[in-house]
């Protein structure tokens, strides 16, 4: 049973009480854009085995949207974090790279931004 923590709430709750709402960080495009750039967003997803970046819903408890960090192979969770961050937290991504030595970030911005102001695309 796939088990994560609110970082809202601090509760840990089972995927029972949580709702799922695909890929993290996708970058989200609308009226202006390109037919390729639409259907990209509408239809490109990464689907990993392996470490993959999640948004979820605390469905059953505060109701509040985060993003996780976990393995789909595995199921082990590396760490959750508020849904207004651009990327992972260091510490998460350190976690991840403790436990998979080879892995590397996938974004072009190797620091991560933790801030609540930072725009979202």
């Amino acid at each position: 049973m796939l088990t994560l923590t609110c970082p809202y709430c601090g509760i840990a709750a089972e995927e029972t009480e949580l709702a799922p709402g695909g890929e993290a960080h996708l970058k989200r495009f609308g009226p202006g854009s390109t037919d390729e750039q639409f259907e990209a967003y509408l239809f490109g997803r990464k689907n990993p085995k392996g470490v993959h970046f999640e948004r979820w819903r605390h469905a059953y408890g505060c109701g509040k949207w985060f993003m996780a960090a976990r393995d789909t192979a595995t199921l082990q969770v590396f760490g959750t974090y508020t849904a207004q961050t651009s990327h992972p937290t260091p510490e998460i991504v350190a976690a991840v790279q403790a436990a998979r030595p080879g892995w590397q970030p996938d974004w072009t911005d190797t620091t991560a931004d933790t801030s609540a102001e930072s725009p979202k695309a």
